[in-house]
């Protein structure tokens, strides 16, 4: 027992605990500081204020009790009168801290248990700290362990002076692992846990690949290709984009190696998952067209708001684009950041065929104008008659059979209809008992408030007091079935931003805070 042992001993035994958990020697002494005035606060009382130092050179024990200078003593343990402190320190005064040495003793046998306890939880602790510390700065390498068991799936991996763990979500399907086995995994979490640190390892995770890459690629490595994104379909597919600083070097023939030597490697670690390798481009169709690797892609339409675009591929493409269960198409919106809708040639002509047709009825009923004009007006890309009422004069002119007189004749009908659809929706409000400072709320036109009256929202403060969701609507699930509840405002193609921008309005209006100041007015103030 360390306490008990004569000085060469405690050193020693100082020094052997420090190797052996790769901690500080200080640490190991500080703990055997501690175990030791606690035993003597257990021998002289435990309001004694007892210190303990050992010299880490000789290892001798000294112990100290410190005592408070009083005028009047009231508790003995703690306090020492100014007459008895002055003789030993001629220069004390009252409110002084003296160090009144103390003999050493020999513990008891329970005394040395409970000192070795201490002893035993401080290095533990120091232990902790090590692992914790060396490993917190490792995030995001892959690391080698040995595979130490199984446990309900999950696998605890010893990384030598420290153990790891591979929860069963973070395993490659239908991988298996026995005691002893080699394993390389992608360290992605390490927490303070009251057990210990805990480091998270995970073989599914997209940086994992991405390392893996960067093992088997040396221009990866020396930062001539750089990976730019990832997707992952654990142990099936897998998406890389990768993109090259040199002009000279291929980006993708570089990764693939020699007759597939590089990519083999990584393939063979991740247990046959299939890799498409994928040249990176900042222009996002020319991404996303070749993300879609290996189908073929006749047009894009991208909608940059939303971030969504509209693929076309010819009809004997389109299993190949969406791929097996939608793998492709997900693992390339995975890969891009965008959602991607997938449609056939036919489809999409069948579409714009189909909106053509309704925007000609549109047009032929509120303008109250003939078939021909109609299809004119739709053909030049027309969508709606508020877009004919604020277009310039000169380019509905421009229009082949059309001259000045019917354009602003057509203007003219476009700008009377939708003043009596206004006063129409006005009227409906009003009939609805909606409040008209609502119609101050920034974003909400007349057919917004209508809805909004026919949901019994009238007021502004009824208005502030929505969530997002109501007017937007929300998807819930329910067993394996999926349920949609349509929004105040279903309909009108408002993102979450601009439902969000017009609630807090409302709340700005109402009362309920402060209207939030620009950069401009804080860069003027």
């Amino acid at each position: 027992m360390a306490i008990s042992a004569n000085r060469l001993e405690l050193l020693q035994i100082a020094d052997a605990v420090a190797r052996e958990k790769l901690i500080d020697r200080q640490i190991v002494l500080a703990s055997m500081e501690e175990a030791y005035a606690k035993a003597a606060r257990s021998r002289y009382g435990m309001e004694t204020n007892v210190k303990a130092e050992i010299d880490p050179k000789t290892g001798e024990l000294r112990l100290w009790r410190h005592l408070q200078v009083v005028e009047l003593v009231e508790n003995s343990a703690t306090e020492i009168l100014l007459d008895d402190a002055k003789r030993s320190n001629p220069a004390a005064q009252v409110g002084d801290v003296i160090a009144d040495k103390l003999p050493p003793f020999d513990l008891g046998r329970i005394a040395a248990q409970s000192a070795k306890q201490v002893i035993v939880q401080k290095v533990r602790d120091a232990e902790r700290d090590r692992q914790y510390d060396e490993y917190k700065d490792r995030i995001g390498e892959i690391i080698n362990g040995l595979v130490k068991r199984a446990e309900y799936g999950n696998v605890i991996v010893d990384l030598g002076r420290s153990e790891g763990i591979i929860r069963r979500d973070e395993l490659i399907p239908r991988e298996t692992f026995r005691p002893g086995d080699r394993v390389r995994a992608y360290v992605f979490d390490v927490r303070r846990e009251p057990r210990g640190p805990q480091i998270f390892l995970s073989r599914t995770h997209p940086q994992f690949m991405a390392k893996l890459f960067t093992q088997e690629v040396p221009e990866i490595y020396d930062g001539i290709i750089t990976v730019k994104a990832v997707a992952r379909d654990p142990g099936s597919r897998a998406k890389i984009a990768v993109i090259s600083r040199d002009s000279s070097i291929d980006p993708v023939g570089a990764c693939v190696g020699m007759r597939g030597s590089r990519v083999q490697a990584v393939v063979g670690e991740l247990q046959g998952e299939k890799i498409d390798i994928i040249p990176w481009s900042p222009d996002v169709a020319t991404f996303i067209v070749n993300a879609l690797q290996p189908a073929e892609v006749a047009k894009v339409v991208l909608d940059e708001e939303s971030e969504r675009i509209e693929v076309v591929v010819p009809d004997d493409q389109l299993s190949l684009a969406i791929g097996r269960r939608g793998q492709n198409v997900r693992l390339a919106s995975q890969l891009t950041g965008w959602d991607i809708d997938i449609l056939t040639e036919a489809e999409e002509s069948e579409r714009r065929q189909k909106e053509f047709v309704e925007r000609t009825a549109v047009f032929m009923e509120a303008l109250d104008v003939d078939e021909v004009v109609g299809q004119l007006l739709a053909s030049e890309g027309f969508r709606s008659v508020e877009e004919l009422t604020y277009v310039d004069l000169s380019e509905l002119a421009s229009i082949e059979g059309f001259d000045e007189e019917t354009a602003t004749e057509i203007q003219n009908r476009a700008s009377n209809f939708l003043a009596a659809r206004e006063a129409e929706l006005d009227g409906r409000r009003v009939e609805l008992g909606v409040a008209d400072e609502l119609k101050t709320v920034a974003g909400v036109t007349l057919a917004m408030l209508v809805k909004l009256g026919e949901n019994d929202v009238k007021t502004v403060e009824d208005l502030a007091g929505c969530a997002t969701d109501d007017l937007l609507g929300w998807t819930e699930r329910k067993g394996t079935e999926t349920i949609r509840t349509a929004g105040y405002l279903e309909g009108f193609e408002l993102s979450r931003d601009d439902a969000e921008a017009i609630i807090m309005d409302a709340r700005v209006k109402a009362g309920w805070i402060e209207a939030p100041v620009s950069a401009a007015e804080t860069a003027e103030a």
